[in-house]
């Protein structure tokens, strides 16, 4: 499709839902005045539009009128309905779960399929459901809806309640019963497994011209630059997602940046950073690149700014070098961070647990780091095998140290004594001493490994999407038929 046809069908879809006076609205946030958008009812038809938009054959809609009024239920069911008498040649099969329905969208549908406890108590045209009842012994009252008279008729929720039975003659449980019998001896349910049967079979002789007619979709990297324009303007016009992360970022570093201003490199300054011991960090694949690419410039912005504010401020090690290099970690440490919390989020069901989770990973992380513990007093299980060397902080807060001490020199008072003379102490040995700093590794090394992790959590992160997309839906379909065969047994166990 052109672009012109893209724009003219979204066009459409939004007429069709009544939403073409909300076309520049926003849809809705959390934080201050942009969180003024949509009403819940013009979102129910947003997420509408979103799933005919592509005109799909087979449609399924999960209680498509909750949060509408009745006019705009009945309008809403009446383009859904239509979809089907559109002039594009295409036979759609749409199905719908619908609670209360009034009587003008009752008519709206062909068929109706009646559900009680699981057990299938009427399934065929709409406009004989009224007789079944009838022929079973529940004719519909005078003046009163169909569809509240079969719901009413066959819900069981409050069947204990001493009023629930009093417009029957039977019990509900009974009513049921009645029903599903009367449908399984009926023309209906011989009708559904005779058109079940040919379903199957045409199925089965079907499968290459099925294949043949699998519908094309955009390119990957169509879908990598729409995803990643979206995610710009999602994130740019979100307050909460970096702004008010970068606000936070500069608060903290210019708190410390001015508790430390101009610290200098005398002896006593060392000590401060020995007891203080300051961490150095401040801070599915089309999906997976969006999201990466449109993040970047934010995560960019954020070690930008508060970087400068902390490096500059107390005067660290000078050199353009020595700040590039300092941007280029604290950077790398941020996207590792934030590649790892989407690891968290993609395997936690809830936001709340991915904050419980995502806080006790990095606080176990920066305990195991050796920033509060010297690595050589880090006891061995688990805090220095394996955690210690799996921790992001721990790369980022030697390579920080790294570029600020090597190459430098300091005068040490001998035995703290006055009159004794001083030593130079050079900053290898304040690394190799102080903070037991490993000489294996080069402060590139320590980037570089960093670089490696953002790119093992993203991938990974990619990985756990393409595992719930593809193999999740088999386990789950597995434990519930393994649980319905324990039930069988259970019910009958000769």
């Amino acid at each position: 499709m052109s672009k012109a046809e893209k724009v003219s069908r979204a066009d459409e879809t939004i007429r069709e839902m009544g939403l073409q006076e909300a076309m520049d609205t926003v849809i809705g946030s959390s934080w201050g005045p942009t969180g003024k958008g949509l009403s819940s009812g013009q979102k129910r038809r947003v997420s509408i539009c979103l799933e005919t938009l592509t005109h799909p054959k087979l449609l399924f809609l999960d209680e498509p009128t909750s949060g509408l009024d009745s006019a705009a239920s009945y309008y809403v069911m009446k383009r859904i309905a239509g979809l089907n008498h559109k002039k594009d040649g295409i036979q759609r099969t749409i199905m719908a779960s619908i609670h209360q329905p009034s009587k003008e969208v009752f008519q709206l549908f062909d068929s109706l399929c009646l559900l009680s406890g699981g057990k299938a108590v009427y399934f065929g045209p709409a406009s004989t459901a009224a007789e079944f009842f009838a022929s079973a012994g529940f004719p519909c009252p005078i003046l009163q809806s169909p569809s509240d008279h079969f719901l009413k008729t066959i819900n069981k929720d409050f069947a204990m309640g001493d009023d629930a039975e009093e417009d029957l003659e039977v019990s509900v449980e009974e009513a049921i019963g009645a029903l599903a019998r009367s449908y399984k001896s009926s023309k209906y349910y011989r009708e559904t497994l005779q058109q079940v049967a040919e379903i199957h079979k045409q199925g089965l002789e079907g499968v290459g011209r099925l294949k043949a007619e699998k519908r094309s979709k955009p390119s990957f990297w169509t879908q990598c630059s729409v995803l990643t324009r979206r995610s710009s303007v999602n994130m740019y016009r979100d307050r909460g997602y970096y702004w008010f992360r970068l606000a936070i970022h500069m608060g903290i570093a210019l708190s410390m940046g001015t508790i430390y201003y101009d610290i200098g490199y005398a002896y006593e300054s060392i000590q401060v950073f020995i007891r203080e011991r300051l961490n150095g960090h401040y801070g599915t694949g089309a999906f997976v690149v969006g999201n990466v690419v449109s993040s970047m410039p934010y995560l960019l912005l954020l070690t930008v700014a508060p970087g400068a504010a902390i490096y500059y401020l107390p005067g660290m090690h000078g050199g353009a070098g020595s700040f590039l290099y300092f941007l280029s970690l604290l950077f790398a440490n941020m996207v590792a961070m934030e590649g790892l919390m989407m690891v968290v989020a993609s395997v936690v069901p809830n936001f709340l647990m991915g904050i419980i989770v995502g806080s006790g990973v990095q606080g176990v992380m920066i305990l195991g780091a050796g920033i509060f513990r010297l690595p050589k007093d880090i006891p061995k299980p688990f805090w220095k095998y394996p955690t210690y060397y799996i921790a992001l902080h721990r790369y980022a807060y030697q390579g920080l140290c790294r570029n600020e001490f090597e190459g430098m020199s300091f005068e040490v008072p001998i035995d703290g004594g006055i009159g004794q003379g001083n030593m130079v102490v050079d900053g290898e040995q304040v690394l190799r001493h102080y903070f037991q700093i490993e000489e294996g590794y080069s402060k590139w090394d320590n980037l570089w490994i960093l670089i490696g992790m953002a790119l093992f959590y993203r991938l990974l992160f990619f990985a756990i999407i393409k595992f719930n997309e593809a193999v999740r839906p088999g386990v789950v379909a597995l434990m519930a038929a393994n649980s319905r065969q324990a039930k069988q047994v259970m019910e009958s166990p000769a």
